[in-house]
């Protein structure tokens, strides 16, 4: 059982905070591949060790990964339009590239060049075996590129897939990871097998039934 000060310690993962400083020193999974399925389709909000983001692809098919607020008047970019390699802020116009660099103000005079000097917080992307991966930490820390097994396989012989959960990473991993609490807390299980080694029927405690699940 952690302490009150221990359990902060360990799972805050914000900006600044220990945990969090150390998850920034590698790839991050950040969303599913098919989530931003075409060059301009529109943007998807992600939510990052605790950060608010949102992540576009663009004309040329760049993925990239912003600040959800514009940094004029913190709209957020989410309902931006994504168009001719840029996202734009829908409240005044202005335009932003995968790296973050203002490239269009509609509501600045061009020979001020005034948009040469704004830029929002970006973070490099990867997209491999099937996830769009991004680093959030210092720039001269990133890691190599992830090489996990399975990414390197064809996209017919692997399957990723991701779940929500309404808790802290610490708590994730305690369940994913606990190896009786499954007997324990489920303990009402049966289970019909089929030649295919498919389930037929599963039921867990009274308020599960899932049907053609593969143990």
């Amino acid at each position: 059982m952690l302490a009150h000060e221990e359990n902060e310690l360990i799972t805050r993962v914000g900006p600044g905070a220990p945990m969090g400083d150390t998850m920034r020193r590698y790839w991050m999974p950040a969303l599913l591949a098919w989530e931003l399925p075409e060059p301009d389709c529109p943007p998807v909000r992600v939510k990052l060790l605790g950060e608010d983001l949102v992540a576009f692809r663009d004309t040329s098919g760049r993925i990239g990964l912003l600040d959800e607020y514009c940094p004029h008047r913190r709209v957020s970019l989410f309902f931006g339009r994504n168009e001719a390699c840029g996202l734009r802020c829908v409240y005044h116009g202005w335009k932003f590239d995968v790296e973050g660099r203002c490239v269009d103000m509609m509501n600045e005079p061009e020979e001020l060049h005034f948009k040469d000097k704004i830029r929002t917080t970006s973070y490099p992307t990867v997209e491999v075996g099937g996830i769009i991966w991004a680093y959030m930490g210092p720039p001269e820390l990133q890691p190599p590129l992830p090489q996990f097994a399975w990414t390197q396989v064809p996209e017919t012989h692997r399957h990723v897939t991701k779940v929500i959960q309404e808790c802290n990473w610490l708590q994730g991993l305690e369940g994913g990871i606990d190896t009786s609490h499954a007997q324990i807390l489920h303990r009402a299980f049966t289970a019909t097998i089929g030649p295919s080694g498919f389930a037929q029927k599963v039921f867990l405690d009274d308020a599960f039934c899932v049907q053609n699940r593969t143990f």
